[in-house]
């Protein structure tokens, strides 16, 4: 089984971006956990635990999906759900093209039997999760909300295999689709 998901990648620009606004966040009472700057990313779709048999059937459905390149802006820190935060991360404006993007891996991949996703795609760069949610997290989320974070064309996308380890996650691409 791999445990697999669909990345859109962003510049080293607006990683290092990101990291500097990690290094604000870490301020705050909250315990939250870092992702690694270099892995942060636009998920396009999880798709957790794949067959190792059904991964070239996976290559081949996204390998046919095909947009035209967009621009994305890494616009605002916020949190996915301001009464119960689980994540802290950076929100995306990109007139629609990653939603494009998802609708169209979301129709390849069911065919091979994955499960459509009810709830509405909102593109964004996860850049921690809350561990332990503490008030003071909303006053340094409010220190970073004049920032932008830069932006950058998506030309591409990536399946990616996912390694859970004690230090963190392990990514491994799989297969790169350019546009």
């Amino acid at each position: 089984m791999v445990r697999a998901f669909v990345a859109l990648e962003l510049s080293s620009e607006i990683k290092e971006q990101l990291r500097i606004a990690q290094d604000v966040l870490r301020g705050c009472q909250a315990r939250l956990t870092f992702v690694e700057p270099a892995l942060i990313h636009i998920t396009a779709k999880f798709l957790g635990e794949v067959a190792d048999q059904k991964i070239p059937a996976v290559m081949d459905a996204l390998s046919t999906v095909r947009v035209t390149p967009f621009l994305v802006s890494a616009q605002k820190i916020t949190v996915n759900n301001p009464s119960r935060p689980h994540t802290v991360w950076c929100a995306i404006e990109d007139a629609g093209g990653s939603g494009q993007i998802f609708k169209l891996i979301e129709d390849a991949l069911f065919l091979l039997g994955f499960v459509r996703e009810t709830r509405r795609f909102t593109p964004h760069a996860t850049v921690a999760r809350v561990k332990y949610p503490d008030p003071s997290l909303f006053d340094v989320i409010g220190q970073l909300s004049d920032r932008k974070y830069g932006s950058c064309t998506i030309s591409g996308m990536k399946l990616k295999k996912s390694t859970l380890t004690p230090q963190g996650p392990v990514y491994e691409d799989l297969l790169e689709v350019k546009w």
